[in-house]
């Protein structure tokens, strides 16, 4: 009986943090519309950098891969993404529309660098991915 206690108390506090987050996440583009929008674009790299460092902790970190050339793939979703958002080509595309075309294509180029180096590890990944 004694130990349950702490696991409600644990979960209310985990409910009472989330709660305090979410009226922080609603609050938060109220009181920072009044400094700018400089902010936006901090943010956006911030997460921008946060998603490359974790795309670069589960091929190095998790699955023990010297993959350098694992920001390839990114680079041709983005590189496809704006080729498809450009007013140069007169398509204008909504970027739901765009967003998983560029992952497509991401995924497609992926597969064909993939499938050959199945096999490679250590230094070898690393001269073909690089």
């Amino acid at each position: 009986m004694k130990d349950l206690l702490p696991i409600r108390n644990k979960s209310l506090t985990v409910w009472i943090g989330l709660a305090l987050v979410g009226v922080a996440l609603i609050l938060l583009p109220l009181a920072l519309s009044q400094i700018g929008t400089a902010w936006v674009r901090i943010t956006n790299l911030a997460i921008l950098f946060v998603l490359l460092a974790l795309g670069l902790n589960i091929v190095v970190g998790f699955a023990g891969l010297l993959d350098l050339g694992y920001i390839a793939f990114y680079a041709v979703g983005a590189y496809v993404y704006a080729l498809l958002a450009s007013p140069h080509f007169n398509l204008h595309l909504p970027f739901w529309v765009i967003l998983p075309i560029a992952a497509a294509v991401a995924c497609f180029f992926g597969v064909i660098l993939g499938a050959p180096t199945l096999k490679l590890r250590g230094d070898y990944l690393a001269i073909v991915t690089l």
